[in-house]
């Protein structure tokens, strides 16, 4: 069974985006910027054991993927988390799980169904 990409969201984007959070300093450094906001790569970097480069290199995965867009205030380049990518990947996964929720319920029902067969009526 395929499910299809939500609205807004093609199966190349879903790639990117799944692809992207692969990474645990991807998902550490993206959930950073949606619980505290908008952030500097070098701010980042103090937060982890990563030279700068590489929390930069990581931020331009996560933009790559739509995670993450670059904002320039003055001399700064700051971070954002892009909730509408963020949104579209969970309701992907909303609706591939309602899909797999419906598949194991008709499963149930026709397992108990065989475990307990209607009563025969002698005719």
């Amino acid at each position: 069974m395929t499910v299809a990409a939500p609205t807004g969201s093609s199966p190349g984007l879903l790639d990117a985006f799944f692809g992207a959070l692969a990474d645990p300093t991807r998902r550490q450094l993206i959930q950073r910027l949606v619980i505290d906001g908008p952030a500097s790569a070098s701010t980042l970097h103090e937060l982890f054991t990563l030279t700068r480069q590489a929390v930069v290199k990581h931020l331009t995965v996560l933009e790559s993927a739509g995670l993450v867009t670059r904002q320039r205030r003055g001399r700064e380049v700051l971070f954002v988390a892009s909730p509408e990518r963020l949104a579209a990947g969970v309701a992907w996964l909303l609706e591939t799980g309602g899909h797999w929720d419906r598949r194991i319920d008709r499963l149930l029902q026709r397992a108990s169904a065989a475990d307990h067969p209607p009563p025969v009526i002698p005719g």
